[in-house]
């Protein structure tokens, strides 16, 4: 590939991320503009961006289906009657809503994608702040935080986690054993800033809850209905791809997404055009340019070339290797958002490990169904942690942070980049440290 098309693939994704930095422009259309630069500078073809965007249909294909799911069920307003409940059950107390949302949060996100739980929960947090009379910006911002680090908890709770520990073939009770706690130690991380980051919500508290809005149920047949096609959903998000003919996630949603539009025609609660327009298309169009512009790095060697500079200065080492790796896709997880990111780091990681003589080259290919030596696993840890805690430093680290500020965006309110940085940062860099101990002591000792 010209030297040319790789300049202008790395100034191209630079350029995204300073735009969005800034905000300059919508984080959607720089992504899109950037994509689109790509083609027309003949970087790749249309046929091979759209390429790019399918091999992620399963990301896609997911977030389309819970958004439509999730939207669907609105008009029975189910969301502000969970929302008020929650409020009454903490009490009107700052402290313990804080507690709930890690609470509530960590159990799902052991068994849902982070960014899954993130659509199902996020429509709660408007109405309960507008009840507290608190902005619900903070608490998205937490529930964010909370969803990517209990992603670590298990080997499905997070896109970026699966797709590491999917090329090393580890089982889910492998994952349990060896990693599990290191999700545990990042929720603890978070929940101990909660007094300091969140100081004012901490302190907020209601005194007078009879005065709070007792919303009702509407259309409560129609919601019986919609209770066990969320059911059913729920279920093969977990079991569907172990059945003798596996189902993906993202078919399930999509087939959960096709009943909600089917039950909501036919009760009449709600058109299908109404829904279909309110599906937020910008953050799907954000994600579908983000995979061509890392597709863009991809095709032209930029990402096989970082595989050469780890086995220059990183050689056989795998305690330095593992720590660097670490803290080197952490940060860089917090610009670059993290599927992607591991999607590419991957087949990178692999090749400096056949370089450097450390793995065969069997590992290579992709089918690939053997094991890896024992000795090198530490840094496909140490990429699982770093890629998804750095994804907790800026508003585009991880898909979950962009699904909740879509939300925000569709409740009135923006998340800023500057906004979550202030948040994220010291978040970020926290997790790394604890994440980097645990590696080094259970793994590198």
């Amino acid at each position: 590939m010209a030297t040319w098309q790789a300049l202008l693939s790395i100034m191209t994704f630079l350029g995204v991320i300073i735009l969005i930095m800034t905000e300059w422009v919508h984080l959607t259309i720089a992504a899109l503009l950037g994509a689109l630069l790509l083609v027309f500078a003949n970087v790749m073809t249309l046929k091979e961006a759209v390429g790019y965007i399918g091999n992620s249909h399963g990301t896609l294909g997911l977030f389309f289906g819970v958004m439509v799911l999730v939207r669907a069920f609105e008009p029975t307003k189910i969301f502000d009657y969970l929302a008020t409940q929650i409020v009454i059950l903490a009490k009107g107390d700052g402290k313990r809503l804080l507690l709930s949302i890690v609470g509530i949060v960590t159990p799902i996100c052991a068994v849902l994608p982070n960014a899954t739980t993130v659509m199902l929960l996020a429509p709660l947090i408007p109405p309960m702040a507008k009840e507290i009379g608190i902005n619900f910006v903070p608490l998205l911002i937490l529930m964010v935080f909370i969803a990517n680090s209990a992603g670590l908890l298990t080997l499905v709770g997070d896109p970026a986690t699966f797709i590491v520990g999917d090329a090393i073939n580890i089982s889910f009770i492998d994952y349990l054993w060896h990693l599990s706690l290191g999700g545990v130690i990042a929720i603890v991380t978070v929940t101990a800033t909660l007094p300091f980051l969140f100081r004012t919500i901490w302190q907020t508290k209601i005194d007078n809850l009879e005065e709070l809005p007792h919303t009702q149920i509407n259309h409560p047949r129609v919601l019986t209905v919609g209770a066990v096609i969320i059911a059913f959903v729920l279920i093969f998000f977990v079991i569907g791809e172990s059945l003798p003919v596996p189902i993906s996630p993202a078919a399930v949603a999509l087939l959960g997404a096709a009943l909600a539009l089917l039950l909501s025609h036919h009760s009449r609660i709600d058109t299908v055009n109404n829904i279909l327009r309110d599906v937020d298309w910008s953050t799907l169009i954000f994600f579908m340019s983000i995979f061509v512009l890392i597709g863009g790095l991809e095709k032209t060697g930029v990402i096989n070339g970082l595989s050469g500079f780890l086995a220059t200065i990183l050689g056989k080492n795998i305690v330095l290797g593992s720590l660097f790796l670490l803290l080197f896709v952490g940060i860089l997880s917090s610009v670059v958002p993290n599927i992607p990111l591991v999607v590419a780091m991957v087949p990178l990681l692999k090749q400096y490990l056949v370089s450097v003589g450390l793995a065969p080259t069997e590992v290579l290919a992709q089918d690939f169904q053997g094991q890896f030596p024992v000795e090198v696993l530490p840094l496909f840890y140490a990429m699982m942690f770093g890629a998804t805690l750095g994804g907790n430093g800026t508003l585009v680290g991880a898909s979950s942070n962009i699904v909740a500020a879509g939300i925000s965006e569709q409740h009135g309110r923006r998340i800023s980049f500057p906004t979550f940085l202030r948040y994220g940062i010291p978040v970020m860099f926290l997790q790394l440290a604890t994440s980097s101990l645990y590696v080094w002591v259970r793994f590198l000792l």
